[in-house]
């Protein structure tokens, strides 16, 4: 077995070569466009066969997270109306509340000296 860098460890194995995020993409369009199988994505890339596959799948669970987290119409950043609304919501009635204890306590203070 050669080895396209020449770089081999100890043991006489191929050293582990780390893609860079670009370099995946690179596969990863690659491989959905057909230009290249798997075999040959990790042959040209110097990497394992298990990282190609490795790549289309966390490709594949991005992209499906992305797209259920969108919502049409939404820009992306765009803050959602109902949660600022609710968030709103939950700090008045935590005020409420606040205000609510420091009434109880005045009035429970008040009927112990009284």
């Amino acid at each position: 077995m050669t080895d396209s860098t020449g770089q081999r460890d100890r043991a006489g194995r191929r050293r582990k070569r780390i893609l860079t995020p670009t370099e995946k993409y690179e596969v990863w369009l690659q491989l959905v466009t057909g230009e290249v199988s798997q075999n040959e994505a990790a042959e040209r890339y110097g990497v394992d066969r298990s990282t190609v596959a490795r790549i289309r799948t966390v490709a594949k669970d991005g992209a499906l997270a992305a797209l259920s987290a969108s919502k049409p119409g939404r820009r992306p950043g765009e803050d959602d109306p109902e949660l600022a609304a609710a968030k709103a919501e939950i700090e008045r009635l935590g005020e409420a509340v606040k205000e609510l204890s420091i009434e109880n306590v005045a009035l429970r203070g008040k009927s112990r000296w009284g």
